[in-house]
């Protein structure tokens, strides 16, 4: 802990001065939300065990799934834009066991009508370029153009080592070198994927993949390019975080979308600017501050700051504890006013005082949306609402909250789902 505070007392609660927007402040924008995908967790928080030390069965992971499914379906009855689930690997200690993104938003789509499904993200080393290619644009024909396409690096040794990858993690001596391999073999698999998407024949030699391999005989012909069947009937956003100094310039570069999230509002103001800066000296553009980007917010929001603690409070704690030890922590800033330290966990309090996790009233939410609205021009919204060990009813209730309460007090209304382009006609099945 970065202070002898315990994370759950209220302490010293801030003002909660009403936002009342007149017609002319009023904006509609892209909103969507992110599930991490957790099991039922009755004992969330620093009151339950370590989290290395959980273990959960194949029934805790069905009923997480069930939970998602009642979550995906309300999410499109009050106008959520699209909902992001996140890809992790052998996570018996119950935190994100979604490891399929595609196939779970592909079996998603038959549970809802308009609502986009998303991949925040899908961990690009950890799949064959081609499977992954394959699998995205097959989803996104059988869903008439729904599915969202995220890609990241990933950042669990026990995953990457045993899928075939390596990466570099904070909690580990890992080396430079794994961190190396792993961003050559990812923007690989990229240059991949974009260029078998939008070819009707393709070739690719680099250092970590060739297709097709040299030499393959194919009835008295040798194979020289390949062709993936299908490819995507559209144009398709790629969306991608934001972290290191490299990912910050080869996101906006890629001309991929960039996602922020866990940053102070002071660490996140140069990193935004340089965003649209780099991507508007490389593709010749003039952008809207907050094009191009995403910005992700964790809320948690009760009628007081009483109320949202005592709920979302253990959500919190299991939160930090989970994530700390990867570093997730670094963009928030200390007592003293410097950056995080390395495996520090915020305090609830620091989360609400620096709004970067709002666990708050509904009205000190909405102040510190509007905030974000206003200061970087922000044009789509993702909200993290899954805190660990809240019952399906009360997430449930969260996504209402959201929509209906939350949302309205910092003046944004829904922005319509809008219908993708297809160059091919679109018959559903």
């Amino acid at each position: 802990m970065s202070s002898g505070r315990r994370p759950d007392v209220v302490a010293g609660l801030l003002p909660t001065p009403k936002f009342l927007p007149g017609p002319s402040n009023v904006k509609a924008m892209r909103v969507d939300l992110n599930f991490y995908g957790h099991v039922p967790m009755t004992d969330a928080g620093d009151a339950g065990p370590a989290s290395t030390d959980r273990r959960f069965g194949n029934a805790d992971f069905i009923a997480g799934y069930e939970n998602l499914a009642v979550w995906c379906k309300t999410a499109d009855d009050v106008g959520i834009n699209c909902v992001w689930f996140t890809e992790h690997h052998f996570q018996y200690e119950g935190y994100e066991v979604t490891p399929n993104l595609v196939l779970f938003g592909l079996a998603m789509a038959q549970h809802t009508k308009n609502i986009r499904l998303g991949q925040m993200f899908n961990v690009v080393p950890q799949w064959h370029p081609l499977r992954l290619a394959e699998d995205f644009a097959m989803a996104d024909i059988l869903t008439g153009g729904r599915m969202e396409f995220g890609v990241g690096r990933g950042t669990v040794p026990r995953e990457a080592l045993a899928l075939g990858s390596r990466v570099a993690s904070g909690d580990n001596d890992m080396s430079a070198k794994d961190d190396a391999f792993n961003r050559e073999q990812f923007e690989e698999a990229m240059e991949v994927i974009k260029t078998a998407w939008y070819n009707e024949r393709f070739s690719f030699t680099g250092k970590h993949y060739q297709f097709p391999p040299a030499g393959i005989p194919d009835r008295g012909h040798t194979v020289t390019d390949l062709t993936l069947v299908p490819k995507p009937s559209r144009k398709v956003p790629i969306f991608q975080p934001v972290t290191s100094g490299e990912t910050m310039e080869y996101v906006p570069r890629a001309g991929h979308q960039g996602v922020y999230w866990l940053m102070h509002p002071d660490y996140l103001e140069p990193r935004w600017e340089h965003f649209t800066r780099t991507w508007d000296e490389h593709h010749g553009t003039t952008s809207r501050l907050g094009e191009n980007k995403a910005f992700v917010l964790s809320l948690h929001a009760q009628p007081t700051r009483e109320e949202a603690w005592k709920i979302g409070g253990p959500g919190h704690q299991e939160f930090t504890k989970f994530l700390a030890p990867y570093g997730r922590f670094t963009n928030y800033k200390d007592d003293d006013g410097n950056k995080m330290g390395f495996g520090v966990r915020p305090t609830l309090q620091q989360s609400c005082d620096q709004q970067i996790q709002l666990i708050d009233s509904i009205e000190n939410c909405a102040a510190a949306i509007r905030m974000y609205a206003d200061r970087f021009e922000v044009e789509h919204f993702v909200f993290f609402l899954d805190l660990a060990g809240l019952t399906r009813s009360q997430l449930d209730d969260q996504i209402h909250i959201l929509a209906e309460q939350v949302l309205p007090a910092a003046g944004i209304t829904l922005e319509p789902i809008a219908k993708p382009e297809q160059s091919i006609p679109y018959r559903p099945f």
